[in-house]
This record gives structure tokens, sequence and C-alpha cells, in this order.
């Protein structure tokens, strides 16, 4: 990738109602996230349940991307009628819409080549058409994924997502499992008896996590479109999540152990600040800047933050909980966006030509 001057990667946040509660929560969301200046990661099932959300986007100009419902494959004819649906009411109002991919890509990839052909045709039809990105989130081994987007590497509206979380779970688990055939290290959370033995092991496998995204960045940057990224941390020790994944957690979060390991009562992530700062400089350096979007897919958790000056917009509710913890995921979104930020901000600066950052600074 040139080391010209890029423009700035677009940054969302994971934008829905996952907690109980009425609309407000969701006005609540379009006030923080137009304050952080994140655009917004929307999930619908239904053309009619994204206008809904639409409704709060969080400014005219806010990028959206559209994450579609999990049981869409693009191998189906419905899906893909379905999807082309999506492009068709969405053109020029959102930036992407997202898929996952399928176990069966493995099985049948010349069934998926032609599918995604076939969709292809049809969105290059759409005037304004929103990108189409396949996620990696089925498992599938890496390499298995590779091939399918180099396979599809002329194909000019369909691309690829990669989800951090999932592709560094998968490389943990897959570690994990060589030295410990037939067990999944996201099962050691429910024996805790066993953890504290097994702690250097869990570590090796960590290790490989970051590694292992690293390298499938430079392996799809041949591809040479857009790429979206979702981004979020993990750890198969995890119990935060309401969902019971091991991942979707903040950059800066850590897990209680409950017992001490190399003299600490918590242990560190998969990532951090400092592996997401590598990701997304070799994300910017492999795709550009101006061809990569990132949203922080980041599940909220049981904690919960006062209302602040949002209080108002709560004054009908007798029971504040849900609000307080809405309030909390907000701002664990914001201030993991202000660390993405400057995580794009030093690549691109890295990315400049020699001279380039000591002109703007002397333009002021």
């Amino acid at each position: 990738m040139s080391s010209a001057f890029q423009s700035p990667p677009l940054t969302l946040g994971l934008f829905e109602k996952r907690i109980e509660g009425d609309d407000s929560l969701m006005e609540l969301a379009r006030r923080r996230f137009h304050a952080a200046g994140m655009g917004a990661e929307m999930h619908a099932a239904t053309p009619e349940q994204l206008e809904g959300v639409l409704q709060f986007r969080p400014a005219g100009d806010a990028p959206v991307v559209v994450h579609l419902a999990r049981n869409l494959n693009l191998a189906e004819p419905d899906s893909r009628r379905q999807i082309e649906d999506f492009a068709r009411r969405f053109a020029g109002r959102v930036h992407g819409l997202v898929i996952h991919d399928h176990r069966d890509l493995a099985i049948r990839p010349q069934d998926f080549l032609q599918a995604a052909r076939e969709m292809n045709a049809r969105l290059l039809r759409i005037k304004t058409c929103p990108w189409l990105f396949v996620e990696y989130a089925a498992g599938l081994e890496l390499e298995t994924f590779v091939k399918f987007f180099a396979a599809i590497f002329a194909l000019d509206r369909i691309s690829v997502c990669v989800d951090i979380g999932h592709v560094g779970i998968h490389a943990a688990r897959k570690a994990y499992a060589n030295r410990h055939p037939g067990t999944d290290i996201c099962t050691l959370k429910a024996q805790p008896d066993r953890v504290p033995a097994l702690m250097p092991e869990v570590e090796d496998a960590l290790k490989t996590a970051l590694p292992a995204v690293l390298g499938l960045v430079e392996d799809l940057g041949a591809c040479g479109k857009p790429a979206h990224f979702h981004l979020h941390d993990g750890h198969p020790l995890s119990t935060a999540s309401p969902f019971g994944v091991s991942d979707h957690l903040s950059f800066a979060a850590e897990i209680p152990l409950g017992f001490k390991y190399q003299g600490r009562a918590r242990t560190e992530l998969m990532f951090g600040r400092t592996g997401l700062f590598q990701i997304i400089a070799k994300a910017i350096r492999i795709f550009g800047g101006e061809r990569v979007s990132f949203t922080l897919e980041i599940h909220p958790t049981a904690d919960r933050l006062p209302l602040g000056d949002a209080a108002a917009l709560f004054d009908h509710w007798w029971d504040k909980t849900n609000a307080e913890k809405m309030n909390r995921w907000l701002s664990v979104l914001a201030e993991n966006h202000r660390v993405l930020r400057q995580a794009i901000s030093r690549a691109l600066a890295t990315e400049r030509p020699p001279g380039e950052e000591a002109l703007a600074i002397l333009k002021g």
C-alpha cells in the first residue's frame, strides 16, 4: 500500500438495544454516539426493523453498517433475495451490509463461489449500492476463509469482514486442542479447580491470537477491496458476557481469576490496547486508511453509571437500573473509540511520506 496521505477510516460502534427498556435507551445511545463522533453498526432482520433503528442515527452523515440476520446463508436463493432487498432499499444510506460466513463454505466451496458471483451481479445493478461484507464467524479454518476471498477477487461489491475476537478465540482453541485433544479451552471457565494448574498452557494458547489476526489481515490484503473489521477483545476464561460468549470485551478489561497467577489475581486479555494498535496499524498499511472501516463490537455488562446530563430522558422510569447499565455500556464504547482513534492517528502518521507530518505541524 502506498504511503501517500490516506483518508481516515470509518469508525463505528455497536448500536442497538441489548438492554430491556423503551426507546429512551436508543435516544441515549444517539446522544452518546453523536458526542463521541461514532458511526453506528445496527442489527436488523427486516427492512422495517432497520427503518425504525435509523430514526436514531447519531447524525445525518454518520456512517452506518447493517448486520443482517445471522441465519442468512449466501448459498441459499432466499437469503440472496433478502440481501438484495436490503441493498435496494438502503442504497446510498448505509455503507455496508454484514452477513456471516457458513461452515458449508468448506464443504461446498463451488456452490458458495457461484452464489457470490450471482449476488455480486445483482448488487452491481443497484446505484450507490452498499458493500456486502462476509464475516468470519463460523469457526472455519483461516486458510479456507482466505481461499474463498481469493476466489472472489474480481467481484466488485463483495468483500471481507474480519472479526478479530472470533479469529483470536479460534486460534487459542486450536493451539490448546493441539496439546489437549478433544478439549475446548473455553470450557475451562466451568472447571475452576483445574484452571490454576493449566494457566501456563492457557497463556501459551492465547499468544497465538494476535499473530493469527495479523497473519489473516496480511493474507486478505491481496483482495484489493475495502474491508470491514469487528473489534473486541476476549479471553477463554471470561464470564463477563450476559450472552455466554468469551469475547466481545473492552480492550481495557481484565479477567478476575479467583487465585493469584504470577503474583496477580487478574489476567490480561488476548489483545489489550497494545495488540489493538498493532492490528489497526497492519490493517491500514495493508488495505489503506480510506478502504477500511472499524466497528467496536463490545457487549454490555452488568455495570452501571449514573445518567448525569441524560437523567431527564428517564424521568418516566421508576427504576433507572437498566438506563444506568446502558449508560455504562455507552461510556465503555466511547472510551474504546478514543483509543481506536489514537491507534488510527498513529498508524496514519506512520504511513505519511517523509516530511509530511512536519509540514502539517507547521501549518498548525
